[in-house]
């Protein structure tokens, strides 16, 4: 397992900066150590063999008050670097967060709606959430020791070598002992941090289920029925966390008992030694205050071997979603490029699509499979708008034909011209999306809108046969996916708000609209529809009863067809 993946360091400006910094601090704290290993010795040396049997008891308190100012001054100074680790540490670690979530975030959408296997929704915002929070540990504790023991283990090896040979010569043998019990650890535990991560995954994915689920459970009465489920997702939350911290435990109490066994040995020579006169005080003081320094650094090490590990693992999910190709970016760079067709532009254009065949994920299918058709768009003007119903049998291939026209696919074979441009574009897909607060704020999306438009928008979809069955009219609340309203309710929203918020957008898309409406709703949507059309508009409608496709000026069949395997 490598300590620190160099692709962070590419994927993020801000982790270069911190590695750098962090090794400046570590070379300041290597040279403070060292003075305060010299600043005890030469202080206290002198005062206890001037008070030591034999001695004359005369001590040059000038010196030694020097020598304490040093030592002061030392302290103060590895008080300073250890706060600038952890604040800048910190500022660095959230900063990098932030890169690597915005990336994994935006390529997942670049992705598209049908991500590949590991980049599923609710992976990614496990992995975007949780996941990645395990980055900070990681940088701000064991990165900063990993760097401190590459830095201060050496030099006061060296500074060692310089006062005693024996003590770097046992110090040089015992340091590799320390690597290879994290080595041992890190085999015994390989792939605890990934499973762990799975696991944290699987249980985010499976309870962003029952939240959206929640909705439909209330409305049969068994909200209560998935209590048991989520008892089980916590006891396997707690099962993933206790294996996480017996990693911790483990490493911690193995290094911190083999590390204080070699500084041991180190002192106990410097005693023996010490005592039969084969050794001055002084550098036998110096030495038994560097020993612990030698090893400190790998023990912090050790101890903060499973941040080490969950971090690494974060890392490496937020990377194979980041490797993941995105197969919509020739059409994604039409969409935002300049090139992009205006609103004045469609009006009165064609959609070409020429063999357009997309494989459906998971079956040996091909939906849709080898469209060829030519979409004539409205003119934009009253009365010259046109209603295009696309047709086909459930399966073929309709709603994934119309992400394809928004751009957000790209077929597998065959070409689409040009990509609807999304500022021009209405879309009202199956389950529109509704968010939390008031009718108002839901058909307006928070824009000022004149109260005649929201009247005209409200008389053309039936929405004001709505407001007056509900308390408060427009300032009825509305719950997180339009909870409080029913499906055509919801259906009826979803329109008056295409209406209003995108009263300039040359063409409007309706995935099966009247998919889950009574006769009375669909009329709604057939007037709503005309509407559109009197006004100049092009409608895209992903249609199956014969009142929508009786209504359009052009039927695009969409069929599917099982491809033979290999």
């Amino acid at each position: 397992m490598r300590p620190l993946d160099p692709r962070l360091l590419r994927q993020a400006r801000a982790a270069r900066s911190y590695v750098l910094l962090t090794t400046a601090l570590g070379t300041a704290s290597a040279a403070l150590v060292v003075v305060q290993a010299f600043a005890i010795a030469f202080a206290l040396g002198p005062v206890v063999v001037a008070t030591s049997p034999g001695g004359d008891g005369a001590v040059d308190q000038a010196a030694v008050a020097r020598w304490l100012a040093v030592l002061a001054g030392a302290a103060v100074g590895r008080a300073a670097v250890a706060w600038a680790q952890e604040r800048f540490g910190r500022r660095a670690a959230t900063a990098v967060v932030a890169d690597l979530r915005e990336q994994v975030v935006g390529h997942a959408v670049a992705l598209g709606p049908r991500p590949p296997a590991g980049a599923a929704p609710s992976d990614v915002a496990t992995l975007a959430t949780r996941g990645l929070n395990d980055l900070e540990p990681y940088l701000v504790r064991f990165l900063p020791q990993l760097l401190l023991t590459a830095l201060v283990t050496p030099a006061t090896v060296l500074v060692v070598l310089g006062l005693d040979w024996v003590s770097a010569l046992i110090a040089v043998v015992t340091l590799p002992l320390v690597p290879f019990f994290m080595w041992l650890i890190g085999t015994m535990t390989a792939g605890t941090s990934e499973r762990r991560l799975a696991t944290v995954e699987r249980l985010g994915s499976q309870v962003l289920d029952l939240i959206a689920g929640l909705p439909t459970l209330r409305a049969f009465g068994r909200e209560f029925g998935p209590a048991a489920r989520v008892r089980a997702l916590g006891e396997s939350s707690r099962r993933a966390t206790m294996g996480t911290l017996r990693v911790a435990f483990l490493s911690g109490a193995v290094l911190e008992l083999l590390t204080t066994l070699c500084v041991a040995i180190i002192a106990v020579g410097v005693g023996l030694r010490l005592v039969h006169g084969g050794m001055e005080l002084v550098p036998a003081i110096a030495v038994l205050v560097l020993a612990p320094e030698i090893f400190l650094p790998l023990r912090r090490v050790g101890s903060e071997f499973h941040a080490s590990t969950d971090g690494l693992a974060a890392t490496r999910r937020a990377f194979a979603v980041l490797d993941l190709p995105v197969t919509d970016s020739s059409t994604d760079g039409e969409r935002t490029s300049g090139a992009a067709p205006t609103a004045t532009g469609l009006a009165g254009g064609t959609l070409v699509l020429d063999d357009v065949t997309v494989r459906a994920p998971g079956r040996d299918v091909d939906a849709p499979a080898h469209l060829t058709a030519r979409i004539a768009l409205g003119s934009g003007e009253p009365g010259g708008g046109r209603v295009v119903a696309l047709r086909g049998p459930s399966g073929a291939g309709k709603s994934t034909l119309v992400l394809l026209l928004l751009g957000l696919l790209r077929p597998d074979h065959g070409s689409i011209s040009p990509v609807l441009p999304w500022d021009q574009v209405a879309w009202v897909p199956q389950r529109p999306a509704i968010g939390p607060g008031t009718v108002r704020d839901v058909v307006t999306d928070g824009r000022e809108v004149p109260p005649e438009t929201l009247a005209a928008a409200a008389a053309t979809t039936g929405l004001d046969a709505v407001l007056a069955d509900l308390p408060g009219g427009w300032d009825a609340p509305v719950g997180l996916g339009g909870v409080g309203l029913s499906v055509g309710q919801r259906q009826r929203v979803a329109l008056a708000r295409a209406l209003v918020g995108a009263a300039d957008r040359p063409v409007v898309v309706l995935d099966e609209p009247t998919a889950h409406l009574d006769a009375r709703g669909e009329q709604v949507v057939l007037d709503t529809v005309r509407a559109w059309r009197e006004a100049g508009r092009t409608v895209l409608v992903v249609a199956h009863r014969a009142s929508l496709l009786g209504l359009a000026d052009q039927v695009v069949d969409v069929e599917a067809r099982e491809v033979a395997r290999a």
